[in-house]
């Protein structure tokens, strides 16, 4: 309820840009004739919530929202941390208020009380800050798959417990371009077989393995 040429109009400007991103001058506000400050306190929270507003309709609400959750998250984690180091500080030295004729135990609620209440008044501050200056970056979906040419190449093996041998190692690869089949299979041309395994009954027709059969030749 102080008068206007009382407020501290600069102080209150350097805590906007530091708390909510916004550089409004209040100072000149207050120099405005029968300024109340109910009404800075008006114009304040407006730009604000044209600032928030903006982000909401920039992002989308889904994405704001995530970010508000892992901003909040976060602070709470490490202002939580810190709050739980005081606490415990304040509890190994609280029993020397019995030195000055007070209660140690009401002392300590009084006192956590107050740890507690600043900690929630941080975490409001804090998480409004990075809230508020907070930029979202997105990519295309497209630019989060590599190329297909960047593949790399899969390669299969099997090795047969009785001879040692890599059974998908040996006999010829048919290569198979996208977008297009592999020939025919022709049991007199080896070359149409593609890949066979040792254990496979030789493409050829003999009834053998192919280990047994055109495979022992390869």
């Amino acid at each position: 309820n102080a008068y206007a040429e009382q407020w501290d109009a600069a102080g209150l400007r350097e805590r906007l840009r530091e708390v909510i991103a916004i550089d409004y001058p209040v100072d000149e506000w207050a120099k405005e004739e029968g300024i109340a400050d109910e009404e800075i306190l008006e114009r304040v929270t407006k730009a604000a919530d044209d600032l928030y507003a903006g982000k909401r309709e920039k992002y989308g609400p889904e994405i704001m929202g995530q970010v508000e959750k892992a901003v909040l998250l976060r602070t709470l984690d490490n202002l939580w941390r810190d709050h739980i180091i005081t606490v415990d500080q304040l509890r190994q030295v609280i029993h020397l208020r019995g030195y000055g004729q007070r209660d140690p135990l009401n002392e300590y609620k009084t006192e956590g009380f107050t740890l507690f209440e600043n900690m929630i008044s941080k975490l409001r501050e804090n998480t409004t800050a990075q809230v508020m200056r907070v930029e979202v970056q997105t990519r295309p979906a497209d630019d989060m798959l590599p190329d297909e040419d960047e593949l790399p190449m899969m390669e299969a093996h099997h090795i047969d417990a009785l001879t040692g041998e890599d059974e998908l190692a040996e006999g010829p690869l048919l290569t198979v371009t996208p977008g297009k089949t592999a020939g025919k299979m022709d049991p007199k041309k080896p070359d149409t077989w593609g890949k066979v395994s040792r254990n496979d009954p030789c493409p050829c027709g003999s009834g053998k393995k192919y280990k047994h059969c055109h495979g022992a030749y390869v």
